[in-house]
């Protein structure tokens, strides 16, 4: 594993780099897909051979109640339709630890099933929270995966200010596959992964 040596310092250069995400002109971004109260834009990303996709959308609950069905922990696998296993392996410090955790096969299996090692990181972000995270290099790896590769990712969730129960959720998320997939399969699934991801956890905090 890499880059912890100076936990606070990693945590602080990843939440700074998701802010800069959070401030770039809206002219620089393209719509990906559109549906109901969910927008999808994409840009080329400066990490890597692909897109930086940016999601944001209203939610129906308190900002508290949607980071905890998003950050690590033992909500995220009740609702998220994408993910299969969901581990914490280290515990670092306060609101900072390193997660495992698995995807189903997309796109009727020509992505198929994935493994990533992220570090996660929240932090408080004006009147609501930030949650990212990064990959790390982790040497153990599951033989039945591709180890995918998420560059720097995370959500803004801030209350309405007309209606405290209600959040926006901004998301920003770019993630290397690997392996031979074409970008266009990947870009497709993409856009529609996180159009469902506002309606599965719209329904998941409906049920809490």
């Amino acid at each position: 594993m890499e880059g912890l040596s100076d936990t606070a310092a990693f945590a602080t250069r990843l939440e700074n780099t998701l802010i800069q995400y959070h401030s770039i002109e809206d002219d620089k971004w393209r719509v990906a897909k559109k549906m109901k109260d969910v927008t999808i834009w994409r840009k080329p990303s400066e990490e890597f051979n692909g897109y930086l996709f940016k999601a944001q959308g209203i939610i129906d609950d308190i900002v508290n109640s949607v980071i905890d069905h998003i950050r690590p922990g033992p909500c995220c696998l009740d609702w998220d339709s994408l993910m299969t296993s969901m581990d914490i392996v280290e515990h670092l410090e306060e609101s900072c630890c390193v997660m495992c955790y698995t995807t189903v096969g997309q796109l009727c299996n020509i992505i198929s099933p994935r493994e990533f090692v992220d570090f996660s990181y929240t932090v408080g972000y004006k009147d609501g929270l930030l949650s990212c995270g990064l990959n790390l290099d982790w040497n153990e790896k599951k033989p039945e995966f591709i180890r995918g590769y998420n560059h720097p990712c995370g959500w803004f969730c801030v209350p309405l200010k007309h209606n405290p129960n209600q959040s926006l959720l901004t998301g920003y998320i770019q993630t290397d596959l690997h392996g031979m997939i074409p970008q266009s399969a990947v870009d497709t699934a993409m856009a529609s992964t996180l159009i469902n991801f506002y309606g599965d956890l719209q329904k998941a905090l409906q049920k809490a």
